[in-house]
């Protein structure tokens, strides 16, 4: 392949098992990587930056011809313990939610089962760098990533979005995909296919090269494990729907993406 394949990928901890299967694998001499928060993944893979991106589900209906490439996402089955709103006061006391500018997934989501689920209608507030300081009171704050580790021994109540998702629909869920804009060659694809499975099987692995903080310890081998599901499956593809035909504002046109079996 003359020319190198762009790839860009979401830049936290859940991440890590897929890149590194990309970097060991013979792939890594057909790619070019970067990697980013997944506002800059998704904004990116739109303004034809990469061919190939890990990026938000939210973000999959801005796309013209959206195609999802990979048979692994990053998505769980329950709680996810790195996607949470957090508090100082139970949910239907919380008047202000701020939402981590990270993610227009997470974002979503939260705005989804505050209407759905929880039945309330706090003001949203766009964060900013520092927001997570103003968490207190009824204010609430929606926090996503590696930021979270260690912050449910700082707020009293925590709300794992995963496993309120999945209390109200049963379904799985997916944060984040790996979606092109244009066809890519099928072999490219198998290859990399083969290599996010290869980092998958070396996880035992990986957690002994991860730091690990020891004023916040974090269960590595439960989040890789447990609470990340990283295999796009039928159920995760039924919850992805469900989801983006939800958010989907009525007045657009009907987005389409599709999976390359």
């Amino acid at each position: 392949m003359d020319q190198k394949i762009r790839v860009t990928a979401v830049s936290y901890l859940n991440t890590k098992p897929l890149l590194y299967g990309l970097v060991h694998h013979p792939i890594a001499e057909q790619i070019e990587l970067s990697l980013n928060i997944p506002s800059v993944c998704a904004q990116k893979l739109r303004d034809d930056e990469v061919d190939l991106a890990l990026m938000p589900v939210a973000g999959i209906p801005d796309l013209d011809s959206a195609q999802i490439v990979s048979d692994y996402c990053i998505g769980t089955v329950g709680a996810v313990q790195t996607v949470c709103i957090y508090s100082e006061q139970p949910i239907e006391h919380i008047k202000r939610i701020y939402l981590d500018y990270h993610s227009r997934t997470s974002v979503a989501l939260t705005r989804l089962l505050a209407k759905e689920y929880w039945q309330i209608e706090p003001v949203f507030l766009n964060a900013e760098p520092g927001y997570i300081d103003q968490i207190k009171g009824d204010t609430a704050g929606l926090v996503i990533g590696d930021r979270t580790i260690g912050l449910d021994k700082r707020f009293p109540y925590v709300y794992d979005l995963g496993e309120i998702w999945m209390k109200h629909t049963t379904l799985p869920f997916v944060f984040a995909a790996w979606v092109s804009n244009k066809p890519l060659p099928s072999a490219f694809l198998t290859a990399f296919n083969e290599a996010l499975a290869q980092g998958l099987d070396h996880i035992p692995q990986l957690i002994y090269l991860l730091p690990n903080s020891m004023e916040n310890p974090f269960d590595l081998e439960a989040y890789f494990t447990k609470h990340i599901s990283y295999e796009l499956d039928n159920a995760k593809k039924q919850a992805l729907k469900r989801f983006l035909d939800t958010i989907t504002e009525k007045s657009k046109p009907a987005y389409r993406f599709s999976v390359v079996q």
